[in-house]
């Protein structure tokens, strides 16, 4: 199954050894160190490609907040209109890049939808990001925060042929082992986040809730 042109590629990442070896040390700094600070970044190489070590390492999953400050996670139930998405759990991403996302995105000073996924499609990250065009065009953008946390009772969204989402679930709740700083600079999409309209979108999801993305991404 081949995903629509509009679904973004990740960036290739290094494959330079000493840099995963680099990465490697500082997670392993970082977990020494706990959660009760940020990751002291060091490394010259972009924030995401961290956080995508760690994830593909698969000892991890990642949640993005606006919260520096959670010493745990505990299960909520969100309003989504998917089965896997709306079970009541501690939610976690088997990416790097896609909780940055959630980091960034300013969701406390005025409302703003969110329409957005991350899969694996032939060993391939596949991204779409898209908020309400009106939020869009004030940049509700803002410092966040990524955690580490264990992956060990996490379980992933099952997959539907050979596209596999990164969302995973844990159902009780997770204490993070650590966390990173990240701005809206750090996120390699910033500028290819899609505008929906909100009652289009939610018209269209309520008619076909399998037909993400519900919206015409231009």
């Amino acid at each position: 199954m081949s995903l629509p042109g509009y679904w973004l590629r990740r960036p290739a990442l290094p494959t330079s050894a000493a840099l995963r070896e680099r990465f490697d040390a500082m997670l392993a700094e970082a977990i020494a160190v706990g959660p009760g600070r940020p990751v002291g970044y060091h490394v010259d190489a972009p924030k995401w490609q961290f956080l995508c070590h760690v994830a593909d390492r698969a000892d991890f999953v990642l949640h993005g907040s606006g919260d520096p400050d959670i010493t745990e996670f505990v299960p909520r139930r969100p309003p989504d209109i998917t089965e896997f998405g709306s079970r009541h759990a501690v939610f976690a991403a088997a990416d790097g890049i896609w909780p940055m996302f959630y980091a960034i995105l300013d969701r406390d000073s005025a409302p703003v939808s969110m329409c957005n996924a991350c899969v694996r499609a032939g060993g391939e990250a596949r991204y779409h990001f898209s908020i309400s065009a009106p939020a869009l065009a004030r940049r509700p953008w803002r410092p966040g925060t990524v955690y580490l946390l264990p992956s060990a009772t996490f379980g992933l969204e099952p997959a539907d042929g050979d596209i596999r989402p990164a969302q995973a679930a844990s159902p009780v709740p997770v204490r993070p082992v650590a966390k990173l700083t990240v701005g809206p600079e750090d996120f390699p999409f910033l500028h290819d986040v899609h505008g929906h309209d909100d009652a289009e979108l939610f018209a269209r999801a309520a008619a076909a809730p399998d037909g993400f993305p519900w919206h015409e991404p231009r």
